[in-house]
Formats: C-alpha cells, sequence, structure tokens
C-alpha cells in the first residue's frame, strides 16, 4: 500500500443503521456493480462525498454518514485516483482492514432529487459499460 498523508477526520456513508464501536470489513457486495465482492472498504475525508455515496447506496433506508476510524493500512481508491481524478483531490481511499465506527454525522448536505437522479443515470450507464470495471 502507498503512503496516505491524510490524517482526516474519515467518513463511510451507507444506509446500515450502525453503533459507535461497530467494525465495517471489506467481504459484502459493490454498490455499483452488485456482481463483484469487494476485497476493500472504502472511505473518504469528504462528509459530503461520504453522503453521496450513502444516498446512492441501494435500498429504502435512510442514508447515513459515519465517522471512522481505520484499524489498518489504507490506500488512495484507484477506482476514482488513476482513472479520473490524479492527486485524488477526492480524498477517496480503501483498506482490507476494518474502519471502526466513531459516531454518526447529521450535518452533511442532501443531493437536490435532481442531482440524485444524474447520479444515479450515471451509476446505471457505468454499470451497462464493460469498461466500467472496478478495481478490486
Amino acid at each position: 500500500m502507498s503512503e496516505v498523508r491524510d490524517e482526516g477526520p474519515f467518513y463511510h456513508g451507507t444506509k446500515a443503521d450502525l453503533r459507535e464501536g461497530d467494525l465495517l470489513s471489506a467481504g459484502f457486495r459493490s454498490n455499483y456493480r452488485p456482481e463483484v465482492v469487494m476485497n476493500h472498504i472504502y472511505f473518504t475525508a469528504l462528509r459530503d462525498g461520504a453522503g453521496l455515496a450513502a444516498e446512492l447506496a441501494p435500498g429504502a433506508a435512510a442514508p447515513r454518514v459515519y465517522a471512522v476510524e481505520p484499524t489498518g493500512p489504507f490506500e488512495d481508491d484507484p477506482n476514482v485516483t488513476d482513472k479520473k481524478f490524479p492527486g485524488n483531490p477526492t480524498r477517496s481511499y480503501r483498506s482490507r482492514d476494518p474502519l471502526r465506527i466513531v459516531g454518526e454525522v447529521t450535518d452533511w448536505t442532501r443531493q437536490t432529487p435532481e442531482a440524485l437522479a444524474q447520479w444515479q443515470e450515471r451509476l446505471a450507464e457505468l454499470r451497462a459499460d464493460e469498461r466500467g470495471e472496478i478495481i478490486n
């Protein structure tokens, strides 16, 4: 894993109802390509980025953003860093080790229904595009 110079705080967006001290682990299906079981757990240092991920996560539950702390080494997320945003301006990371929930965050910016619909359209296009492969 590469050296990461971001000290956080870090966030994870989901529709899961979690508690302080819970651990988030790899090994679950991707929100973006459900046929892929993820080898990493993903997180960001941008609260609103985690909020967007929460809103795009499948399911009818309310989107939630949690402050998290990595329990092991982590690296830049190559799915966005190398492919789309060199230098990691999205401050997106991944780890094979669990993330510990340190609390829920409620002051993140929600997407408008129009913006959320645009994001969902982009995801549908990504799923349909065979080149939209996830680096797992």
